[in-house]
């Protein structure tokens, strides 16, 4: 049996090997594609200068060839050869990797994208040249070791830390350009957008999910589905209770088999009574409620709409959704909520935050965690009193997410795990305790055979080491509160050394 197993695990070990170099060769090979596009726009520069006249009209061709070539959307083509020519030209690190198998196109894109606020500040004279090469390093040592999801997040905390004032100027820019716009998608359906704050964007979608849960949850609150009303409503005979149809002789003469006739009587036959109405499943007496079948998604568009026709969630939807109300955490310095700067907040789990709107949603609350970071920029401790809130806090400032390598679910739709398990010894210590979601989760979960089970475990700099079934171990490294010292002045020396008289020491 252990020879099985272990031979088992080997063939799933090698096809994973396989796998993954064929997913390094493509990358590199998508990397040689990027090139021969840059090639291209720089071919294209040529030909613009011979004729400038006919610029468009040399892009134009020039897309559509490539776009039919490919098979790809001209808008597609576009992008991919704006990001070629940036990768060739200002991004030589980022290349250096793509060309090497260690990120995906992906990953290149989300770290183009994010770049813009600090290629603004250098346009604009407010940081140095060399600002990108910080930039491209940071945004690698993530992209190399994670999800290009991921990287998006932490590329944008790099770019406002180093950018800041760009990342405030450009949020400020973005917000007047909110707008709602509806278009036609065939079958009776529309596409109804809204381009509007994040903040607000991603507070509306876990109200949303919030509500539609309850709602799953809780069948009673819903609206019954009452039926007929009255006993002519469904065929009865208000009276006898007999149906409507069958109160008289057949056309054929014949009396009604369960029924009697007198001179001033008509009723039903004592011996074959009707069933008591009250337990008839098609009974006006009886209140049903319907199973709801809706998924996930159509209950957040039903009360998406809702809410925007009725502005109150209406009965028919519940009594209890009107309590539930949106969650987001945001993370500000000190100093910028009480106005001595306004370097960006952040946005938990998403990226920059503008500080205005980060002083204004402080106002909303009636108390903040305070967080104390170490030199490495990690989060070790907070300003609550009691032990257990502490560890709470804690584990929610420092995961920010599920704590799977690759997942982004945020901290209030996961659990607190103890990464060895509490019945087998483990502790309840921040050390041994991590966030993991509802698909995560029960991977490690002790009644799932070890053949299939996963195990995790905290290491020393508060990585998540999970080990897969066939011995993989793949690590989640904490998200980072700051990446780069600020440019402040070190503190001068004391004024005691001026004189040569140390100060005399506390007796403790």
């Amino acid at each position: 049996m252990a020879d099985e197993m272990q031979a088992l695990i080997e063939r799933r070990i090698a096809l994973l090997d396989e796998w993954a170099a064929k997913q390094r060769e493509i990358a590199a090979l998508q990397a040689e594609a990027s090139d021969l596009l840059a090639r291209r726009w720089e071919l294209w520069q040529d030909e613009v200068s011979a004729a400038p006249q006919h610029r468009d009209a040399i892009e134009r061709s020039m897309m559509a060839e490539y776009a039919a070539a490919g098979r790809v959307a001209q808008g597609s083509m576009t992008f991919a050869f704006t990001d070629a020519h940036l990768l060739a030209t200002e991004f030589e690190t980022v290349r250096a990797s793509f060309a090497a198998g260690r990120i995906t196109p992906h990953h290149v894109r989300e770290i183009l994208r994010e770049a813009r606020p600090v290629r603004e500040a250098i346009e604009t004279g407010a940081v140095e040249a060399g600002t990108l090469l910080l930039y491209e390093a940071a945004a690698l040592e993530t992209a190399e070791n994670d999800t290009a999801a991921r990287t998006r997040a932490q590329a944008r905390r790099i770019a406002a830390a180093l950018a800041g004032s760009t990342v405030v100027e450009q949020h400020e820019r973005a917000a007047a350009e909110r707008t709602v716009t509806v278009r036609s998608i065939g079958d009776g359906l529309v596409l109804l957008q809204a381009v509007l704050p994040e903040h607000l964007g991603v507070a509306i979608v876990d109200r949303l999910t919030k509500m539609a849960r309850h709602m799953q949850k809780h069948p009673e609150d819903r609206g019954p589905d009452l039926g007929p009303s009255e006993p002519e409503d469904v065929g009865l005979d208000p009276e006898t209770l007999l149906p409507l149809d069958d109160r008289t002789p057949h056309a054929d003469g014949d009396l009604m088999e369960s029924a009697i006739f007198g001179s001033h009587t008509f009723t039903a036959d004592p011996f074959e009574p009707p069933l008591d109405p009250k337990f008839r499943d098609d009974s006006p007496c009886i209140t049903h409620v319907p199973a709801d079948t809706r998924t996930m998604d159509q209950l957040r568009t039903d009360l998406f709409t809702d809410l925007l026709l009725a502005s109150i969630p209406t009965e028919a939807h519940g009594t209890g959704l009107e309590n539930i109300h949106a969650t987001i955490q945001v993370t500000v310095a000190a100093t910028t909520l009480v106005g001595e700067d306004d370097l960006p907040a952040e946005l938990d789990g998403r990226g920059p935050l503008d500080p205005a709107v980060a002083r204004s949603l402080s106002g909303l609350r009636t108390g903040w965690t305070r967080l104390f970071l170490d030199p490495a920029g990690m989060v070790v401790e907070t300003d609550t009193y009691t032990p257990t809130e502490q560890m709470r806090r804690f584990l929610r400032a420092r995961d920010q997410h599920c704590r799977f390598p690759g997942c982004r679910a945020p901290i209030h739709r996961c659990e607190i795990d103890h990464n060895e398990d509490w019945a087998l010894g483990g502790k309840t210590h921040i050390d041994n305790l991590a966030h993991f979601c509802a698909r995560h989760h029960p991977l490690k979960h002790p009644d799932i055979p070890d053949s299939h089970r996963w195990y995790a475990r905290q290491l020393p700099d508060r990585s998540v080491e999970w080990v897969s079934p066939n011995g993989r171990r793949y690590r989640d490294r904490p998200n980072r509160r700051v990446m780069f010292v600020s440019s402040v002045e070190p503190p001068g020396p004391p004024d005691w050394l001026d004189s040569g008289d140390p100060p005399e020491q506390p007796p403790f």
